[in-house]
């Protein structure tokens, strides 16, 4: 056995995370969180932007995440470690402080991502049950997600498997609608070619890629359960690249069976643009049992996303508590549960934070529209991590391979870097302000690292003395 495969083979052997995650779980927890949310409040937005062929900004977004996914694909192979892009950068870099700036990002980016998404979960919530005020369900709801995480990672994992068939039954209605309206004859083609949105053809499907980035997120946090994996040299490149396309196909079909059914332009004024393609598609059903079903769908969506991300962010925090990047108190894991409890812990208590300053703004009648705003910022963060490790995978691309790692191309790793340069740039321009917000929050996360610079130290020496309440830290010192 060679070195890197013993200190692959040690990293495994030596975590305190459970190694219970099969290929199969990998690929829905990957398809999952593409999916997500986006699709069914986003779609009215591109069609908006770009026209009837915005199905193109779908497909072109896809095909840039798929490169950014190859890079993630090499790296988790050859460092099968919780912590994803921050372990990345820090392996190519050996700079912790740029490692601890992709911490941040990465964290901020699951921050605002999470907060976007348990306030939309809060009005789709609402189609069903109007009573509790919309703060308290989104409270109520990130709370619940990191005490499903907290039972144990297999659980959440097939959570999300089940959560993924309910999503993506939704998705195929659509689709099957779409088929229907073309066997019916009562389809018009010329929509899916046709570009009407506020600038030329090329800006509109650039502009479409921008808005419809957000729906590509969240593969990346697949990375941070590849210490998790049962065979991560094997399952994570087939479960990875398996999922991204898949979810890839299925976003371009239900584009088009959406414009098929009733132009973009009813798509861009829509408040619920998939239940208005339903609605319109023939099903034999009221109006109220539809509506239902779809809310019940999209609340399943959303609750999917916000578990991955809740995953990611204690991932990300345990990971790096391990290579001293933020406090050790971070990498406590509970010696029955196998769970990062104070990671999630510390990830709730921000995200309500959000949620609750959010409240206040609005409450304040300062007319910010928090929840748009959280997502560009979220949108922009990626993006930087994203141009971050395909840079780590460009550098790393000669060294600690095995026979089994995975081995990404490198001419696409760098048109995989202009791609998200090119967006992160129309990002900005588009929404200059999204720059403050990720710069504030990045400076609250330097508190941490300056927490980790000044106490770590001390901290560290003594963690061996620590573990009197039965937990267990990040480097395998068990309470006695």
């Amino acid at each position: 056995m060679s070195a890197t495969e013993q200190a692959q083979s040690g990293t495994q052997q030596s975590s305190q995370l459970q190694q219970s995650i099969t290929g199969r779980l990998l690929f829905f927890y990957v398809l999952g969180d593409v999916l997500g949310s986006g699709i069914y409040v986003l779609i009215g937005t591109v069609a908006g932007a770009v026209g009837g062929a915005f199905w193109l900004s779908f497909a072109v977004g896809v095909s840039v995440a798929l490169i950014t996914g190859l890079a993630y694909a090499e790296l988790a192979t050859k460092y099968p470690q919780a912590a994803g892009a921050s372990l990345y950068v820090n392996r190519a870099f050996a700079s912790p402080f740029l490692t601890f700036l992709v911490t941040v990002t990465m964290l901020a980016a699951g921050f605002a991502a999470s907060g976007s998404l348990a306030t939309g979960f809060a009005s789709y919530f609402s189609e069903l049950w109007e009573l509790p005020p919309p703060l308290l369900v989104s409270l109520v709801f990130v709370l619940l997600l990191a005490v499903v995480n907290y039972v144990g990672i297999v659980q959440s994992v097939v959570a999300n498997l089940v959560m993924t068939v309910i999503e993506a039954a939704g998705l195929a209605v659509v689709i099957g609608i779409g088929i229907y309206r073309v066997a019916q004859g009562g389809a018009d083609f010329g929509r899916i070619v046709d570009f009407s949105g506020d600038s030329n053809a090329i800006w509109a499907v650039v502009a479409g890629v921008g808005l419809a980035f957000f729906a590509m997120t969240g593969f990346e946090n697949a990375a941070n359960l590849a210490e998790e994996a049962v065979d991560p040299q094997r399952d994570f490149p087939r479960a990875l690249i398996g999922g991204m396309a898949t979810a890839g196909v299925i976003y371009v079909l239900v584009s088009i069976s959406a414009v098929l059914v009733i132009g973009p332009s009813d798509l861009a004024a829509s408040g619920a643009p998939l239940l208005d393609v339903v609605e319109a598609g023939g099903i034999p059903l009221s109006v109220t049992v539809v509506s239902t079903v779809f809310a019940v769908i999209a609340c399943v969506a959303i609750t999917n996303t916000t578990l991955a991300s809740v995953v990611m962010q204690s991932r990300v925090l345990y990971g790096m508590s391990r290579e001293d990047v933020v406090p050790k108190v971070f990498g406590r894991v509970h010696s029955g549960r196998k769970s990062p409890y104070a990671a999630l812990s510390f990830s709730a208590i921000v995200v309500c934070g959000l949620l609750i300053v959010g409240g206040l703004l609005n409450r304040a009648g300062l007319g910010i529209d928090v929840v748009a705003r959280l997502a560009a910022v979220t949108v922009l963060l990626l993006l930087v991590v994203y141009f971050l490790v395909i840079l780590a995978a460009l550098r790393l691309h000669g060294r600690d391979h095995t026979d089994r790692t995975f081995r990404a191309p490198a001419p696409l790793l760098v048109l995989g870097l202009v791609a998200n340069l090119a967006l992160a740039v129309y990002v900005v321009q588009d929404d200059p302000y999204s720059v403050v917000w990720c710069l504030g929050l990045i400076g609250v996360g330097l508190l941490l690292y300056l927490a980790e610079r000044l106490f770590g130290r001390s901290s560290s020496d003594s963690s061996t003395a620590d573990g009197a309440d039965g937990a267990t830290d990040a480097d395998g010192v068990a309470g006695s």
